[in-house]
């Protein structure tokens, strides 16, 4: 009785630790719109779709779709080598439990663009649900 007490003990601590762990990792100021923010102005996709969920919502000039990692790097991939990339800044941020969302003023191709990011944390990392591209008229 003593073992599975001390073996409870053990796994509830164990447990806990990680659990602090991701938490930390979760809240502790970092900001995952540092890189993103980089590979946008660059016009990085494939750095940039690492950060993407297995499937998420892009919506390009009014064109959205529900798609998978690799369809959504492609679309984006589409709209950079049409759009080149001068610069981009996060203008506005908004952080609530597990998510995170942020805007943005993108120039590109002589034009400026409207971006949004919506981002989720699952457990392990910060993951792109949403990535929204409008022309500003």
């Amino acid at each position: 009785m003593k073992k599975l007490a001390r073996l409870l003990l053990i796994s509830l601590t164990i447990l806990f630790a990680f659990g602090q762990k991701a938490s930390a990792q979760q809240n502790d100021g970092y900001d995952v719109f540092v890189p993103i923010s980089k590979y946008i102005a660059k016009g990085d996709v494939e750095s940039l779709s690492a950060w993407f969920a297995d499937n998420l919502e892009i919506t390009i000039l009014s064109s959205s779709n529900n798609s998978s990692k690799n369809q959504a790097k492609q679309i984006l991939k589409s709209f950079f080598e049409s759009h080149t990339p001068r610069s981009f800044e996060i203008t506005h941020k908004v952080s609530k439990s597990t998510t995170k969302y942020a805007m943005g003023s993108l120039n590109a191709g002589g034009e400026v663009y409207s971006v949004t990011v919506f981002v989720n944390y699952n457990g392990k990392s910060y993951k792109i649900q949403q990535l929204k591209i409008e022309r500003i008229q």
